[in-house]
């Protein structure tokens, strides 16, 4: 074995210095004073960090740190005999309880967590947006386009047209605001494509509502379509009753309150009452003597009793 490869293996692989290796009472010592007595348990090792610097590893009984070691590091300098101390430090060892991996809160937030009065701002590269129409295009100042070119647009929109005058860029700027696009930013189609998913995971036809559902969205009178590209999928589901309601709902969803699923027969209306009132009836004021029940004439035990 040649002295190149003894030299690499030793660099790759050192040994612990002696000296540094006994110098178990002083690491002791200085973990017992960077955490506490009786919380350091006992000596679980010593690995070597390079010439004449070694770490020594002891067990922590400290609650809360299952798996975690006392590190405390020493070092002597060439051709001396003390050993001193570098640093002493608590670390994770392979079996640690260890806190979750931190989490931007940007990553964190779920829906519902937003309160009156937060603020959450948007990422200036976001890829659920994309820039809107902001009069960029609007010749100087507000455009880099310089304004022969701006002229030279304008002339060939013109040619195009049949129109004698070309449309100005102020009506552009109106039919944008008509519109809704006249914003800094809008939703992009992966934005557009994120929301669909979110959505149709909500509300779509692999829920168990849609499944056993009697008819889809698309049929149900409840129904109020939106607007844009995402009209042709969902709508927005109008029935109290639902438990979709007020929600994006896909067209393929459906539930028991569909307006067409079971249509009640209209109840049948009772007649008018009929009161006659252009005759008169007559009635008498006391009873004819030989009719009812009653006879006309008292018995004689009646008379012996005093009844009349």
């Amino acid at each position: 074995m040649s002295a190149a490869t003894t030299r690499s293996r030793t660099a790759r692989t050192p040994v612990p210095d002696r000296l540094c290796a006994e110098a178990v009472d002083l690491a002791r010592a200085a973990a017992e004073e960077a955490a506490a007595p009786g919380v350091v348990g006992e000596h679980a090792g010593v690995v070597s960090e390079g010439d004449r610097v070694v770490t020594h590893y002891f067990e922590s009984k400290e609650p809360g740190y299952r798996g975690w070691r006392w590190a405390v590091t020493v070092a002597r300098a060439s051709r001396a005999k003390n050993v001193t101390l570098d640093e002493t430090v608590l670390l994770p060892g392979a079996d640690a309880l260890l806190a979750p991996q931190w989490v931007p809160w940007s990553e964190r937030l779920r829906p519902g967590d937003l309160g009156p009065g937060d603020l959450l701002p948007t990422e200036a590269e976001d890829p659920r947006l994309e820039p809107g129409w902001t009069g960029e295009d609007e010749p100087p100042p507000n455009s880099i386009v310089s304004e022969e070119l701006a002229e030279l647009v304008d002339a060939e929109d013109a040619e195009l047209t049949d129109r004698p005058v070309a449309i100005s860029r102020g009506s552009i700027a109106a039919v944008a605001d008509e519109l809704g696009t006249r914003r800094a930013r809008v939703l992009s189609r992966y934005g557009l494509y994120e929301a669909a998913d979110r959505w149709d995971e909500a509300f779509g036809p692999k829920t168990p509502m849609a499944q056993a559902a009697p008819a889809t969205c698309v049929s149900c009178a409840f129904l109020i379509p939106m607007a844009g590209s995402l009209k042709q999928a969902f709508g927005v589901c109008a029935n109290e009753i639902s438990p979709a309601d007020g929600h994006v709902v896909s067209l393929a969803y459906g539930c028991g309150g569909h307006s067409e699923a079971a249509v009640m027969p209209t109840p049948p209306k009772p007649a008018a009452h009929a009161l006659d009132t252009m005759r008169v009836d007559e009635y008498a004021f006391r009873s004819e003597r030989d009719g009812g029940s009653v006879p006309p004439e008292p018995d004689g035990a009646s008379e012996d009793l005093g009844h009349s």
